[in-house]
């Protein structure tokens, strides 16, 4: 835990020259930015200081910022540790963007009597002890399939204890019979020799291929100096099955032992860091990720934060790591080396290449996507007979449940992608009860009626999700407006998935594998939620307001305060008592917490 102080802009002076960690907020009190500093006075006023050269970003930033919050930590580090938690559960709109590793495989050695070793994408330390996190699935698997071919460990889930397999409950099943299982199960293997094969392969796991080769050896030797050269055979394949493995993952130099490797190739809008963990002669990890700037980041700062969000992933404690840029104010704990020369400067070379095909790829697969972008909309434009190509297309959608809220949607692609920015949620205002004819001319009435009035350019394709009834009410919008006739405008009815045009009473059917109908799905699925979704939380807030209203000393600025910075109810139920202080003052805090706690007794 830290202590945080919160501090007007205005009162940047007296800030302490200590490292810690800031954090800036908006005047809605989110948080937009978080930073590190070696001396906070220092760097927090370097935003402000109008002789510096920001860019425009870093300009937006400054002038949102309403206030500043700020927590001292005793060292650079933990400064940089603390930043790069935060980040990752923040995602300040200025930062770049750190995922956790909740998708990563790991492998398990669960904790039974006779352990089994399964794969899993959480960590539930009670269950076993894990290894990984790995870089990819596959990976994974060459591992664990390596293991079972080199050793006979269990695959069944059967609970066996003492008791049960003394009572003689289970029975062997195939795997004993091909040989991939020695029968625990019947007590045919003891537990000390079951034990002894995951023993062998836990070292596998950590990376310690030195143990189980010396173990076959060993075997192979004994076995042909007792003229058992079937054996001495099976420990001899097994013998090359490790060294095959090995030898895939070989560094320049097996002396090389316990290092990582860190390095970054940087564009314009983004850079690319390629991580290397090299054990025992081996590289154990390879791991490259791309990173979006948000504020023109200098290299340091996008591998630094990169590289403790690396380490913790795959638990490095390594103090050495290579790199191919130079390090200035070197945290402590780090040793960064810039190799020029010998076997360290290759596996900064290898690194690179790692990067540079990974920044290759994803360049190919934007161009791919384009490229099958500008296919799907000249299907559609044929499929509809348009005279332009419907490269902004936009779609409608009511929802009410039981007449209650009528609330509308309409969400924008463009270049058949979702443009979220672009989306707008509708209350209707004019029409009472549940008349979703009347809902759709009203809210298609007042979009173009917007842009129109605003001069902004028009859709080149509208969507409205129903069939000629619907179509018709957004029709007559269009009419009143003057416009229709100028904006190609199509129905998609759900039930047959058949395309209705205005004043044509028989539908046209596009086949079902056309990738232009599954456009036209993707818009009307995504419409279709983004209005449930908008209604929910309509129907959430109104119930919510209800039970806030009856609480002392709770009025509706309070009640919009929080929504406001909360954004759900369900947010506001959960927030601590500071959160909550932050946002609407210490006494509110006290009444709204007391409240829940009495309503939750009640």
């Amino acid at each position: 835990m830290y202590d945080a102080v919160f501090l007007d802009p205005k009162d940047i002076s007296d800030l302490p020259k200590q490292p810690g960690v800031y954090k800036f907020h908006n005047n809605n009190g989110d948080i937009i930015y978080v930073g590190k500093a070696k001396n906070l006075k220092n760097r927090v006023s370097s935003y402000f200081n109008k002789s510096s050269n920001h860019n425009r970003k870093t300009i937006r930033l400054v002038g949102e910022i309403d206030k500043i919050e700020i927590a001292i930590v005793n060292s650079e580090f933990d400064a940089l540790l603390l930043e790069n938690s935060l980040i990752k559960e923040l995602q300040p709109k200025y930062n770049i963007l750190l995922k956790d590793d909740k998708s990563f495989p790991y492998l398990c050695i669960t904790n039974e009597p006779f352990p089994r070793i399964i794969s899993t994408r959480k960590r539930i330390a009670r269950n076993g002890t894990y290894f990984g996190p790995y870089a990819s699935v596959r990976a994974m698997n060459n591992v664990l399939e390596l293991i079972r071919k080199l050793y006979t460990i269990r695959t069944c889930k059967l609970n066996l204890s003492d008791q049960n397999i003394k009572a003689g409950k289970f029975k062997v099943c195939l795997e004993y019979h091909i040989g991939n299982c020695k029968g625990p199960c019947e007590g045919i293997q003891q537990h000390d020799n079951y034990q002894k094969d995951i023993n062998q392969a836990a070292e596998i796991l950590k990376g310690n291929l030195n143990v189980p080769k010396q173990h076959f050896k060993l075997n192979m030797q004994q076995a042909a100096e007792e003229l058992d050269y079937e054996n001495a055979q099976k420990y001899k394949e097994k013998l090359e099955l490790l060294e095959k493995f090995h030898s895939k993952s070989l560094v320049v130099n097996p002396k090389i032992t316990d290092i990582d490797v860190c390095t970054i190739i940087s564009e314009e809008k983004s850079a690319f860091v390629n991580y290397l963990r090299v054990k025992n002669g081996s590289i154990t990890v390879t791991k490259t990720i791309q990173l979006k700037k948000k504020l023109d980041e200098s290299e340091q700062e996008l591998l630094l934060l990169a590289l403790i969000d690396l380490r913790k992933l795959y638990e490095s404690g390594t103090e050495e790591v290579l790199t191919n840029i130079d390090i200035e104010n070197l945290p402590e704990k780090f040793h960064f080396i810039k190799p020029q020369i010998g076997d360290k400067k290759k596996l900064v070379e290898l690194s690179l290449k790692n990067s540079l095909f990974f920044k290759k790829e994803k360049l190919n697969q934007n161009e791919s996507s384009k490229i099958k972008e500008l296919r799907v909309l000249k299907q559609l434009q044929n499929d509809l007979r348009l005279k332009e190509l419907p490269i902004k297309i936009e779609c409608f959608d009511n929802s009410n449940m039981q007449g209650t809220n009528p609330t509308a949607s309409m969400v924008h692609f463009k270049n058949g992608r979702p443009k979220k920015s672009e989306y707008r949620h509708y209350h209707v205002k004019t029409v009472v009860g549940p008349d979703d004819f009347a809902s759709m001319t009203e809210i298609v009435g007042r979009r173009y009626k917007r842009l129109k009035d605003e001069k902004q350019e028009m859709p080149n394709l509208i969507v409205i999700d129903g069939g000629k009834g619907q179509l018709s009410s957004a029709v007559k919008a269009l009419k009143k407006l003057n416009l229709y006739g100028k904006i190609p405008i199509i129905g998609i009815a759900k039930r047959l998935e058949e395309i209705y045009f205005p004043e044509d009473p028989y539908p046209v059917h596009i086949s079902k594998k056309s990738e232009s109908l599954k456009l036209l799905q993707r818009l009307r699925d995504e419409a279709h939620r983004f209005a449930i979704t908008f209604h929910r939380q309509i129907r959430s807030k109104n119930s919510f307001k209800i039970d806030l209203e009856g609480i002392n000393g709770i009025g509706d600025k309070t009640i919009d305060q929080l929504l406001t910075h909360f954004k759900s109810p369900k947010k506001i139920r959960e927030a601590s008592f500071e959160n909550l202080r932050n946002v609407v003052g210490t006494s509110k805090a006290e009444i709204i917490i007391k409240a829940f706690k009495q309503k939750k007794e009640d």
